[in-house]
């Protein structure tokens, strides 16, 4: 979870940009955290603490822009939560950072960025991390719930959510209508619903691999 006041890394190899930003930062009363690198922003414990993350395009070594890749890649493997992430660029990276706005970033200013439009951005993406968290929370409980399912209730799981009735699924498994239904109850009380088609929902933007039982 993020600090109760929200804190914003900077990264950017110049660091009178880095003070400049912090202290505008602070007209908001938002706390900075400064980073000169790309690596140094990598090796700090969890980047979960921020509330959107400010990268310059063009910093020395691993770009702005590779370093936004390379975020994107660890949250991926570890199943862990991105801030928001906007981007200082100069003119001519724009099509670059276009690019990076199909990927999921945020925002991008150009250089020098005017202070209101700045503070704006954040401001949005600050507000865009706590509904984001907030799903993102939602979603890892409900992949805990799928996690703690038996190998059975995950089979007839995957039966339900593909619209099946239970004689059908009994059909399928090879088992009695009964303990399918056994089964439906089982399921739709640990993840809280009472029909096949609440439960489809509520699963919707889960893969199905999540819940699927491997070949």
């Amino acid at each position: 979870m993020p600090p109760a006041d929200p804190l914003i890394a900077i990264v950017d190899d110049d660091p009178a940009v880095r003070r400049s930003l912090a202290m505008l930062l602070d007209t908001r009363g938002w706390a900075a955290r400064e980073f000169e690198r790309a690596a140094d922003l990598l090796a700090a414990p969890d980047i979960g603490v921020f509330a959107c993350l400010l990268l310059d395009v063009r910093i020395p070594g691993m770009s702005g822009l590779e370093l936004f890749d390379e975020l994107r890649r660890r949250v991926r493997d570890t199943a862990r939560y991105l801030p928001p992430v906007l981007f200082l660029t100069g003119h001519g990276d724009i099509p670059m950072v276009v690019q990076a706005l199909k990927q999921g970033a945020a925002d991008f200013l150009e250089k020098p960025a005017d202070p209101r439009s700045l503070l704006d951005a954040i401001g949005r993406a600050i507000a865009a991390d706590r509904d984001a968290r907030a799903a993102f929370a939602s979603k890892a409980a409900l992949l805990r719930d799928i996690a703690a399912l038996t190998p059975r209730e995950r089979e007839v799981l995957t039966e339900l959510v593909g619209g099946y009735l239970s004689k059908q699924i009994a059909d399928h498994l090879q088992i009695s209508t009964k303990t399918v239904e056994a089964h439906r109850l089982r399921i739709c009380h640990k993840f809280n619903v009472r029909t096949g088609m609440e439960l489809a929902a509520k699963l919707r933007d889960v893969p199905a691999s999540a819940w699927q039982q491997p070949q």
